[in-house]
């Protein structure tokens, strides 16, 4: 009971043991001193949240906010001592603010849910007590006896116990796990099982195998690939760090201005007929009351009445500016692929604006920037090249009519090796070819190559390929019999094996993996008897050895392939994804390094990135590769350290491991200089890792992962950006990711398009929430030396509650959600305006500086502009009375002159304006007029007071009062728009060149509200 509370509060570890003993179908030892282990339940977790502890844990996220924590404190301390507002002034906000972020976190978390429970309650095979029965994937414990069928994904980690095969095997794939889609083989013997060499990891797949059978050893979050998870923890934009740094400088100005207000209070307060004037005389109470505890309350109610210089609205408005602008991904048609049906996806909506920041993208190789497609590029057979031509293979220079000159022996000798160096056998039931014990290189070749030519083993039909096709059919019909297989392996890079011909001769086919394209080198060996018999003694030594059998393996394997006959070649090519080059370079134009982290072999690393356009043809590649100490490690990037500039690095994993632990600085510098940074032979904590160094480097650059295997995860989750790329099999990079899109090519528009519109967006948002602020409060500390630092208040209760939720919230978060600087067709046509954007500039402090003494400005003039024109006690109303200006009638001018003003504002900063724009700009400011007339217009019983009653209507009647509103919104605004047109002309910018290009957005369509949301 105890545990599954710890679970579901989150608090359940994984079990640390490095060994553990499981026993089969859960038989337990029934006597001696047996103590059952701890291990994980089979559930898949990549949500944050469970219902219990959703409540404590997102509230905890939320008050690490120092808005909402400092609120909280503004709202405790108004219920503790006699406040000039009301507690509801702070506490509604607050409660407004915490319950829609909640509600926006725990919807996202629900589709984490959903996506794991998919996973979870998945129909699965087991044996318990002694039968086979059905149940959900979670169910699983570790010693259960698992069946998995043809096609179906394994739940956990397994050892293979049996299989329906004849020689114990099992042929699987790791699309889910890797992008690859190449066969694997698991064999089952007793050896293997004690070094536990089979196990098959969760996230395979089984094929052409009908029934197989193991024991789960490793369930849930204990898998391997579970493990290399990092933990869920909350991202936070460069934008939300830079509102908490403003926050604390805005809290700074606050504490000042109480602690002045205080001081100038006490020191006014000196002269006895301030102290304690005839209308205001002291209690009792007061008169005893310890002077600290007064200064402190004094203190603290100032600090209450200024309070609303922190915005707290800003974070609610953030939130829905968020979660509204992240369905315009998922609406871009763009973004949409066709083929698979899928369209890009929203997995948390709290980094939109980071994907307007990114300056490094690292990504995965296979699924990412491939299809992972085998194309046949050209094959040679006897010293002839051979290519494609209408469904044939013709030479190179010939026509498909041509007579083929190609010795037969060696044209037979070559679909030979072929085949049998691939096992490749036909189910009874089937006329297909299948490939069995195959690695990646070997596997491309000949399933392309008889794919593509139609050449089909055991089939009673053969589409001919060659003149003497008939001849090459005949030879092949035969029986050979197999003697020994040479297995595959990465060092030799070959598979071997043995055949006896049907006429009784001993033939050896060898088959290797060379540099370049893809390519598989075929050669054969012909034994005599006597040969045979030392080669089939050296092979059963070594394989029944007790000792070194490895070492004596390679040792037979090196005497057996020599000597050899070559017999021809294919070549292959791994189909890039569409416009992946196009991708890579705008992403490079735009300022952003891309390092490409893959667990491929270097060759072919290599090989996919000149392909793709990641290292140029004329680039000079530097290598850091198999180091094998500190101090070699340490002189390769010495002499890697003089020649980086405009260079491409490769560097492999058992390198970057030296590299790492005692020059990681000397590291960094190499690679940051370089132009692109290619890393090969990764493991996925591996790279975490890289992306972790270069997140963490002194320079905090914004870096986004990208992949589409369960092997990026670790990577996608360190990255400040993750996103999962949908492949065609396994969604484990989708479901930890924080965006997914179907192709590598939509990246550009998600970067250079929605993350520039995006940043813009959030960064004007929140410089003008600050600036309103700071327009808001400043008057009520203005207004202090006017009344004696009385804390009496400016603006009615309600005007305070009611300024940043209804008066001017609508048209920033529609400015938020709809503004484009300038088109996306010219972002994407012009990835460097992207840079204009880069290091997170609309918010550098230069600029927050500009917006803050902006609104000290604008304060000023609305304080004493109305002072200074409505100062008078008197003045005439429209019909010819004369009525008295009290301070509310003073403190509603100074409110409506700023609403007006603060609105108008926005709209000078608006360049793309809709319908909506309009609406809510304009409709702004008549529904404050409305909403004021209304207000103070009905004597409302249930407030205690009635201090606004008529106060606008009189307001409004007054001509000096309407004089006084234009003057003084002109004088604010005027110097801005003088501004605007002397920098725009003198010094423009490369944006502000590009609207002047493209019509500054005048007529221009929306990009989502007339293409995607009218479809």
């Amino acid at each position: 009971m105890l545990r599954w509370i710890r679970q579901q509060l989150g608090f359940d570890p994984p079990h640390q043991s490095e060994t553990r003993t499981v026993y089969v179908a859960n038989r337990f030892p029934q006597h001696g001193h047996y103590i059952p282990q701890r291990f994980a339940d089979n559930r898949i977790i990549s949500s944050k949240y469970t219902i219990w502890n959703f409540v404590p844990k997102n509230l905890f996220e939320q008050f690490r906010r120092i808005a909402n924590f400092y609120f909280l404190i503004i709202f405790l301390v108004q219920l503790m001592i006699d406040t000039p507002t009301s507690p509801v002034t702070s506490g509604l906000p607050l409660f407004f603010v915490i319950t829609v972020t909640a509600i926006k976190q725990g919807y996202e978390d629900w589709l984490r849910h959903k996506a794991d429970n998919e996973v979870n309650g998945a129909p699965v095979f087991v044996v318990r007590s002694g039968s086979l029965v059905q149940t959900r994937s979670k169910n699983i414990r570790v010693g259960d006896i698992v069946r998995v069928a043809k096609d179906e994904t394994f739940p956990a980690d397994l050892v293979l116990l049996s299989s329906d095969r004849a020689d114990g095997t099992c042929h699987i794939t790791t699309a889910s796990l890797d992008g690859e889609t190449n066969l694997k083989v698991c064999v089952f013997t007793f050896s293997r099982l004690e070094a536990l060499q089979a196990v098959v990891e969760s996230w395979y797949n089984l094929v052409n195998n009908c029934i197989f059978t193991g024991v789960a050893v490793y369930t849930g979050m204990e898998s391997k690939m579970a493990l290399n998870y990092k933990c869920k923890s909350q991202k936070r934009s460069a934008v939300e760090k830079s509102m908490n740094t403003f926050l604390i400088i805005y809290l700074g100005i606050l504490l000042f201005e109480a602690v002045l207000s205080t001081i100038l209070k006490y020191a006014w307060q000196a002269e006895n007929k301030w102290d304690e004037p005839f209308y205001n005389q002291k209690t009792e109470q007061e008169k005893n009351s310890s002077p600290i505890l007064k200064f402190i309350s004094d203190f603290l109610a100032f600090l209450v009445l200024y309070n609303f210089i922190i915005p707290i609205s800003l974070y609610v408005t953030v939130e829905m500016q968020k979660f509204l602008g992240s369905f315009f991904i998922g609406w871009d048609l763009d973004l949409y692929h066709e083929e698979t049906d899928q369209k890009a996806q929203v997995n948390t909506s709290d980094l939109n604006e980071e994907l307007g920041q990114v300056e490094y993208v690292f990504t995965d190789k296979t699924g990412t920037l491939t299809e992972n497609e085998m194309h046949f590029r050209e094959c040679s057979i006897n010293g002839t090249k051979y290519r494609e031509a209408n469904g044939k293979l013709v030479p190179e220079g010939m026509t498909d009519d041509s007579p083929d000159g190609s010795t037969p022996h060696l044209v037979t000798d070559t679909y030979t090796c072929y085949i049998r160096c691939h096992m490749a056998d036909a189910p009874n039931s089937c006329c297909c070819l299948y490939i069995h014990k195959i690695s990646k290189y070997i596997t491309s070749s000949f399933a392309i190559y008889r794919r593509r030519f139609f050449f089909l083993f055991l089939v009673v039909s053969f589409f001919p390929i060659f003149s003497h096709s008939r001849l090459v059919m005949n030879y092949l019909s035969s029986k050979y019999k197999l003697l020994h297989v040479l297995e595959f392996d990465a060092d030799r890079r070959r598979m071997s094996v043995i055949l006896q011909t049907p006429s009784g001769n001993t033939v050896f086919y060898s088959s290797a993996f060379v540099k370049g394209l893809r390519t598989l080198v075929v050669a054969c060996r012909h034994f005599s008897p006597k040969e045979y018999i030392d080669v089939d003694r050296r092979l059963n030594m070594a394989r029944t050895a007790l000792q070194q059998r490895e070492e004596k393996l390679q040792e037979a394997f090196s005497y057996i392939e020599r000597d050899l006959q070559l017999l021809g070649a294919t070549g292959v090519e791994d189909k890039l994804q569409d416009k992946v080059q196009e991708t890579i370079e705008a992403l490079r134009l735009a300022g952003i390094k891309v390092w490409v982290l893959t667990g491929d072999k270097h060759e072919t690393a290599v090989s996919v990135s000149l392909s793709c356009g990641h290292f140029h043809r004329t680039m000079n590649i530097l290598e850091l590769l198999q180091q094998r100490s500190d101090n070699e490690c340490a002189e390769q990037l010495g002499r890697l350290e003089d020649h980086v500039i405009q260079h491409g690095l490769v560097v492999d994993g058992a390198s970057l491991s030296l590299a790492l632990r005692e020059h990681e600085k000397l590291f960094m510098e190499v690679c940051k200089n370089c132009s692109a940074v290619l890393c090969c032979r990764m493991a996925p904590l591996q790279k975490a890792k890289v992306v972790r160094l270069i997140k963490t480097s002194p320079e905090k650059p914004i870096t986004l992962a990208i992949g589409d295997g369960a092997n990026d995860v670790s990577m996608i989750q360190e990255a400040h950006v993750g996103i999962g790329i949908m492949g065609k099999e396994g969604r484990q990079a989708v479901r930890n990711s924080d965006y997914a899109i179907a192709r590598f090519k939509f990246l550009a528009k998600l970067l250079l398009v929605h993350g520039h519109f995006y940043y813009i967006r959030i960064a004007t948002l929140v410089q003008y929430f600050f600036y309103k602020n700071v327009c808001f409060i400043t008057p009520q500390f203005l207004y202090q030396f006017f009344c004696l630092f009385s804390q009496q208040t400016l603006y009615d209760s309600v005007y305070l509650t009611l300024y940043n939720i209804c008066f001017t919230s609508l048209p920033i978060l529609v400015y938020s959600l709809f503004e484009q600087l300038v088109h996306p067709h010219v972002l994407q046509n012009k990835p460097g305006l992207y840079r204009d954007i880069s290091r997170n500039a609309m918010l550098s402090f230069r600029t927050f500086l500009y917006w803050t003494l902006l609104g000290f400005c604008h304060a000023f003039v609305f304080f004493f502009g109305s002072y200074i024109l409505m100062g008078e006690d008197t003045t005439l109303m429209g019909n010819g009375q004369v009525c008295m200006f009290g301070n509310w009638t003073f403190g509603t001018l100074v409110f409506t002159v700023m609403v007006i003003t603060v609105t108008l504002k926005l709209a000078l900063e608006t360049h793309f304006w809709t319908w909506m724009n309009h609406f809510v700009t304009w409709g702004s400011i008549a529904f404050y007029f409305i909403f004021s007339l209304f207000y103070g217009g009905i004597i409302w019983p249930f407030l205690h007071t009635q201090d606004m009653y008529f106060v606008f209507v009189q307001l409004l009647s007054s001509g000096s009062a309407w004089f006084a509103i234009i003057i003084i919104v002109i004088t604010c605004l005027f110097p801005d728009v003088v501004k605007k047109v002397f920098y725009r002309h003198l010094q423009p910018t490369s944006t502000q060149k590009s609207q002047v290009t493209w019509g500054g957005g005048a007529g221009r369509k929306n990009l989502w509200s007339e293409e995607t949301l009218t479809s």
